[in-house]
């Protein structure tokens, strides 16, 4: 069975060698097993790919792809998926965090009959900055985005080729994959693996890319434009209450003198929740504008290793 390892690199010509290596000698111990790889260079400020074609020259077993500028994390690995062949896939990170020693409990689970597999850290070694934005995340896809009940997503998972078949017919420029996989099937499982420290470098995730990265749910609910309606509604409710109560007020005590504060409270709180509200409509309305132009999910410079018959339809 060929399973295919889809695996983003940015700014990892040291690391990535290492993985690949390491992974190569995992699957030597899976009888039955067969491994490629799809490495895909989000635009490195390295020698990143210089070490992708490297491995391409020594394993015929490696693609490597070069995207014409930085994508982002999720468009890189849809770039790979395109190229993935494997009836099991597996996306997992270049930096040696997703370990390849992991990797039989991921195929392991899945064998149990799951269409996708998360691997599940019960301790993560990334730093402060990463964990707060990581919480951020999951409360945000836990609240904004439909999912199986009590499954946690992770960067280290495993998928079936149909799921992986469904998944490469999404065309829209913003991608979260996760929710992708939630909405191709509900068949999904945690698996506890062991999460390593990076042996090299820092993480690549700047807060702008979390950021984007978060946007990116937008594109699969409603739920701020709904929550945008019942503030909308709150702040009408309250404006009309307050006015009931000063007019009253007034009536009852003719000389009580109405307060410039608390009506400039008034008047900051209602504009700053109209904001709010013009601006989530913005960004679905930008969204939409970007899908509507047919902006691409990636667009790659250079392949290597990869056939004629496996080119992307």
């Amino acid at each position: 069975m060929l399973v295919s390892i889809v695996i983003p690199c940015y700014n990892s010509e040291h690391s990535i060698k290492k993985t690949v290596e390491l992974t190569v000698e995992e699957f030597k111990k899976l009888p039955g097993y067969e491994c490629e790889f799809v490495l895909v260079n989000d635009y490195s400020k390295d020698g990143t790919f210089a070490s992708i074609k490297e491995l391409c020259g020594k394993y015929p077993f490696v693609k490597g792809i070069n995207l014409s500028r930085n994508f982002g994390q999720h468009n890189a690995i849809m770039a790979g998926l395109n190229y993935a062949e494997g009836d099991y896939i597996i996306g997992m990170d270049d930096d040696l965090q997703t370990h390849p020693s992991q990797i039989p409990k991921l195929i392991g689970k899945i064998e149990e009959g799951y269409d996708v597999v998360f691997g599940h850290f019960t301790k993560t070694k990334f730093g402060f900055f990463k964990k707060l934005t990581s919480k951020i995340a999951s409360f945000l896809t836990w609240h904004m985005i439909k999912r199986p009940k009590g499954i946690q997503a992770s960067n280290f998972w495993i998928c079936r080729k149909f799921v992986r078949d469904e998944i490469v017919q999404y065309k829209n420029y913003n991608l979260y994959l996760q929710e992708l996989f939630y909405r191709t099937t509900s068949n999904i499982a945690n698996v506890e693996i062991e999460h390593f420290a990076r042996e090299e470098g820092k993480s690549n995730y700047t807060f702008k890319k979390l950021l984007t990265l978060w946007l990116a749910c937008l594109n699969y609910t409603v739920v701020p434009l709904r929550l945008s309606t019942f503030l909308g509604g709150i702040c009408a409710a309250g404006g009309v209450i307050g006015a009931v109560i000063v007019f009253i007020r007034k009536l009852l005590s003719p000389g009580i003198p109405v307060g410039w504060a608390s009506l400039m409270c008034v008047l900051f709180l209602f504009f700053g929740v109209t904001f709010l509200m013009l601006g989530i409509m913005g960004e679905y309305i930008g969204k939409a504008i970007l899908n509507l132009n047919s902006t691409p999910q990636f667009i790659i410079r250079e392949k290597v290793n990869i056939p004629e018959k496996a080119e992307k339809e």
